[in-house]
């Protein structure tokens, strides 16, 4: 019954084959696209070795002996009486 006239495809059946062909064809566009964005994207970390915070520093030249304990902690207690660094 599909072909009984003239063996041929009605308007309905091209407008539906274009459509469906065009909708296939964004299909594959849009999935190599988000493919190719997926594989090239770079680490987010892509900066610098980061800083070490004051503490960090002064407890490093502690364990190398650089400086005692008394002068750790002294430096240390003024380093957390000043507060965080602020940003110019």
């Amino acid at each position: 019954m599909m072909f009984w006239f003239d063996h041929d495809v009605s308007g309905w059946g091209w407008f539906a084959m274009a459509a469906s062909m065009i909708l296939f064809w964004v299909l594959i566009i849009i999935a190599v696209v988000l493919l190719f964005r997926a594989l090239g994207q770079t680490p987010e970390h892509t900066h610098g070795p980061s800083v070490p915070s004051p503490e960090q520093v002064l407890a490093e030249r502690f364990a190398r002996g650089e400086i005692d304990d008394e002068e750790y902690r002294r430096r240390l207690a003024t380093l957390h009486a000043s507060g965080p660094p602020t940003k110019p």
